[in-house]
């Protein structure tokens, strides 16, 4: 079952808001709208009775139910939902740190520790300028091929971005990649960071 951490104050608080609704055995629902990708959204929503899914998964928090998309769950492990009072009334806090990347096993399938590492680690840092990079495929059994974009995409750094940065990293946390290939057209330059 997904690890979603729900404070007593989050709780308390929805629970305010379920009894307003005053409808009998209302829940709510965890879902993660796009998940896996990096428009993913984690949200929260009522969950009557007519709208329980047999899949969901069911987490009892005494006061009503917390009720976790099936297809969310391997994004929500880890879901933080946490309320805070303020000078406005409060503010109900969703955090899912897996939600654009799912946790994945040390024994998962090459390609996808590939892809995990490069939008957990790589892709965050290069989105800073702009780019992005992403696995097109891996040949000769330990060659990463991959394809960079957004302000990657003609930077006259991308080289250097390439080998000290993405390889090294690759190469570190998938011992198995023994070099990394970039396929990507550098002679578009309309949205490189550097000339």
């Amino acid at each position: 079952m997904a690890l979603v951490t729900v404070t007593d104050s989050a709780r308390d608080y929805l629970a305010e808001l379920i009894n307003k609704q005053d409808v009998e055995g209302m829940g709510v629902r965890i879902f993660v709208t796009q998940p896996g990708t990096k428009h993913a959204e984690t949200c929260l929503a009522y969950c009557p009775p007519n709208e329980i899914v047999p899949t969901d998964e069911q987490v009892d928090l005494g006061v009503f139910t917390l009720f976790l998309d099936h297809n969310s769950v391997p994004f929500l492990e880890d879901a933080y939902v946490d309320y805070s009072k303020d000078q406005m009334g409060g503010q109900l806090t969703i955090k899912a740190p897996n939600a654009k990347v799912p946790q994945i096993d040390d024994d998962a399938p090459l390609l996808d520790r590939i892809r995990y590492v490069l939008a957990s680690e790589i892709n965050p840092g290069l989105a800073a300028h702009g780019g992005e990079v992403s696995l097109v495929d891996v040949v000769d059994e330990s060659v990463a091929v991959l394809k960079f974009g957004g302000g990657c995409q003609g930077c006259s750094a991308v080289s250097l971005t390439l080998k000290q940065g993405v390889e090294s990293t690759l190469k570190e946390r998938v011992p198995e990649i023994s070099a990394v290939r970039d396929v990507t057209d550098h002679t578009v330059k309309e949205n490189a960071y550097y000339q």
